[in-house]
């Protein structure tokens, strides 16, 4: 039976590398992983407390039920400025007084130029939420633009096993 998995992509450009990758993770395990990912997290609005007491916006609940609903979730990201993008963390702490992460199987990737800090903040910011990762279902991948051709296929044969490994040890960590 497939797993219905939650991916979210960090960047809001349309061909992005985070999209890229959730798109190719797709492609490899269409035999295991239903994959459903949000439109785009720009759509949810500014981080507010106070809105948890009051009227949660339409979007925070639809984003809040996809995590809940699904199997696992799949986190993809760039690093601007040497941290997550403020989209992504956004989305995040729309989360953070709820229990949808809590011991959720994740996969979370880091694709940027560096990506050493992002990569540390959003394993940081996810082990604060009890979200259920391994490091087998981690992965920081440095000089992402070099790992696609001119067309947007991954040409990385490392990286495509690399991939593949993450995906089966995510699929694992779901049994």
């Amino acid at each position: 039976m497939k797993k219905k998995i939650f991916a979210i992509s960090g960047s809001t450009r349309k061909n992005a590398s985070s999209n890229l990758l959730i798109n190719y993770i797709r492609e490899i395990n269409q035999d295991n992983f239903d994959i459903i990912e949000y439109p785009s997290i720009e759509l949810l609005p500014h981080f507010n407390p106070d809105l948890e007491q009051t009227a949660l916006p339409s979007e925070v609940v639809e984003f809040r039920k996809l995590i809940e609903e699904a199997d696992g979730v799949l986190i993809c990201t760039p690093e601007y400025i040497f941290s997550l993008p403020g989209s992504l963390k956004n989305a995040l702490e729309w989360t953070v007084a709820t229990i949808v992460f809590d011991s959720k199987p994740t996969a979370l990737i880091v694709a940027s130029a560096l990506g050493e800090h992002a990569f540390q903040e959003l394993l940081l910011i996810m082990k604060t939420m009890s979200a259920n990762y391994k490091e087998d279902t981690t992965m920081l991948i440095s000089g992402i633009r070099s790992k696609f051709d001119e067309n947007s296929e991954l040409k990385d044969a490392v990286l495509k096993e690399k991939l593949m490994l993450l995906s089966n040890n995510f699929k694992k960590l779901m049994d």
